[in-house]
């Protein structure tokens, strides 16, 4: 009996290995991008590292030394001299007052600025709106001397109010602008199924619109915050008291006799004294920058 000799395996084919990918040589445009980045951050993060290192270096070693250079021990006596020297816990004190009760009027007078021009509108809404604007180039200065003279002739100076109205007020026509910006794409139909079921614009405004408005608040509160904790100006002016100054007047008691001054112990206040806005700003840092982009991209 003939057997047929089996067929040989058909070799299967072999798939292409794909051509490796040629690396791409980095731009010049991305290069320079870099460059510039680390230009900035190290712009932005130096001098606060140097003020860090400069209030742990000893005074004769600050004196003696190069300033621009690396302690060559640590102490934490400065910021013991710098509690006893000036009162930073009552500078502290005022200034959080003042940031936080200059804050709430300018939350809730331009939240509702904002509701009234956006939301609800009325005839003359461009027209208010572009005063609210144009306050926006209105300089501080030109209101230091008529408030002085409101102030004395109904005994606001020397106290927290005289810094905080002046401080709210400049600060409402771009809380408005930044509020507006947001209001203006939440959708309409959210506010007209609320008006079918009844609410009025108060409950709307309470319901709908303050809560959606959280991040821009965030935004609002931290970007007038920055201005508002180091205002000299109008401390300076209506601030008449040792026990009302606020943290921009305080650190004047660190200059001595004959103009010298306690530069260490200085430093280390300085310190103390930008912890409290530091912090706050890394925690609410995502939702600042969320509530930014929002202002920028939608108004």
């Amino acid at each position: 009996m003939i057997t047929q000799p089996a067929p040989a395996p058909v070799a299967s084919p072999r798939t292409p290995r794909p051509a490796p990918r040629p690396r791409r040589k980095p731009s010049v445009h991305h290069a320079l991008s870099t460059a510039l980045i680390v230009v900035i951050v190290v712009v932005q993060v130096y001098p606060l590292a140097w003020l860090v290192l400069t209030s742990l270096r000893s005074e004769d070693d600050f004196a003696a030394g190069n300033p621009f250079g690396l302690p060559e021990s640590i102490t934490f006596d400065n910021y013991t001299r710098a509690f006893a020297t000036g009162d930073t816990g009552t500078y502290i004190l005022n200034s959080l007052i003042v940031t936080a009760g200059a804050n709430l009027l300018i939350v809730l007078l331009g939240m509702m600025a904002a509701y009234a021009l956006q939301v609800l509108g009325f005839k003359l809404a461009g027209f208010v709106r572009g005063l609210f604007l144009i306050g926006i180039i209105v300089p501080v200065q030109i209101a230091l001397v008529p408030l002085f003279i409101d102030y004395a002739s109904v005994d606001l100076l020397d106290t927290h109010l005289s810094m905080i109205i002046p401080l709210a007020g400049f600060a409402l026509p771009m809380s408005v602008y930044l509020f507006s910006s947001f209001f203006q794409y939440i959708p309409r139909e959210m506010y007209e199924a609320a008006a079918l079921d009844g609410a009025g614009p108060y409950r709307v405004f309470g319901s709908i619109t303050l809560p959606m408005s959280k991040n821009t608040v965030v935004t609002v509160v931290m970007v007038n915050s920055i201005f508002i904790w180091n205002d000299f100006i109008f401390a300076n002016t209506f601030v008449l008291s040792e026990g009302l100054k606020t943290i921009p007047l305080g650190l004047q008691n660190y200059i001595g006799a004959m103009g010298k001054v306690d530069w260490t112990a200085t430093f280390a206040a300085v310190c103390v004294m930008i912890t409290p806005l530091l912090l706050a700003f890394l925690v609410l840092n995502k939702a600042m920058i969320y509530g930014l982009e929002q202002g920028a991209t939608k108004g």
